[in-house]
């Protein structure tokens, strides 16, 4: 069976089989590093399934959780219920970020392809990202070339600089991680899949969750009983930093900063004002009004 077909078929198997199937991948990537591993934990929902699955077999498994400051707060209190979690924080705040490498918008990839066409030394990468390469792969989408032009930077670095990089710290005592990532979530994530399957050694991670979808992990939470963030009785059902844009231009109204008017006013009013993005969303609005007016309405 192809590796595509495989995953639309464990996507489709019962919950039970997947418990199953992620229990052994849990029990076979323990083992080959001997235990010594841990759990990348972000308060949300399919982390804390990640959690309950690895812990129900190795009760005392850490886990990790990135304090970058961009939690909503009903997320870091949840943390703080949890036993065993190592919680570290990065060097510098989301606001030094974006002033010294760019807002991320729309996506990482998108992202990623702007600030090397700006900041890139290659010519020959620059024009891979604005024409593409013989094949005419790795160039930027058209409807988001105008944001070449934008009055503001913009980059992919603030996953690296704000997470990741703390967390590399973390690791520096463990061999391996367990990751709750699953291949619906992204066109990325399931192309990792499809690459290496649930447990890829070279890279030290584990995703038993990778086959499973948003149902699966509400059938288990319901199943279980597990206490979640009461983040999502609010109506929100990403947890990630609150101030990221990624994805935004996918949400239909209410969209999470709508949504963050209404729950959280404060933070909202500082993230529109003291850090920008009032700018940055009218500019996109402004621009790409076809592809973004019900994401980004003029009003927020």
């Amino acid at each position: 069976m192809k590796s595509y077909d495989l995953l639309r078929y464990r996507q489709n198997m019962p919950l039970d089989m997947k418990i199953i199937l992620s229990e052994s991948k849990i029990f076979q990537f323990h083992n080959h590093y001997r235990g010594n591993v841990c759990i990348s934990f972000s308060g949300g929902k399919d982390s804390l399934v990640l959690l309950h699955l690895v812990r129900k077999q190795f009760p005392d498994t850490k886990a990790a959780f990135v304090d970058t400051g961009l939690e909503f707060p009903e997320i870091r209190n949840f943390v703080k219920t949890i036993s065993d979690v190592l919680i570290v924080k990065p060097k510098i705040k989301f606001k030094e970020v974006i002033e010294k490498y760019g807002y991320p918008v729309v996506s990482k990839e998108i992202s990623q392809k702007i600030y090397e066409i700006r900041n890139s030394n290659s010519e020959k990468l620059i024009n891979k990202r604005l024409y593409g390469d013989e094949n005419g792969n790795g160039k930027i989408s058209e409807k988001w070339k105008f944001l070449i032009n934008a009055p503001f930077k913009i980059s992919n670095k603030c996953c690296d600089v704000m997470k990741k990089a703390p967390f590399k710290k973390v690791m520096k005592d463990f061999d391996g991680v367990f990751v709750g990532t699953m291949a619906e979530e992204s066109r990325l994530r399931t192309t990792s899949y499809l690459k290496s399957g649930c447990i890829n050694y070279n890279g030290g991670h584990c995703m038993p969750l990778a086959f499973w979808t948003e149902k699966d992990i509400w059938e288990y939470i319901e199943k279980y009983n597990l206490k979640y963030s009461e983040i999502y009785d609010k109506g929100y059902t990403r947890t990630g930093c609150m101030f990221c844009m990624f994805g935004l231009n996918l949400e239909n109204s209410p969209n999470r900063f709508e949504k963050m008017k209404k729950t959280h006013p404060k933070i909202y009013d500082y993230c529109m004002e003291n850090l920008g993005l009032r700018e940055v969303i009218a500019f996109i609005c402004k621009n790409n009004k076809e592809e973004n007016e019900r994401s980004y309405p003029i009003s927020m």
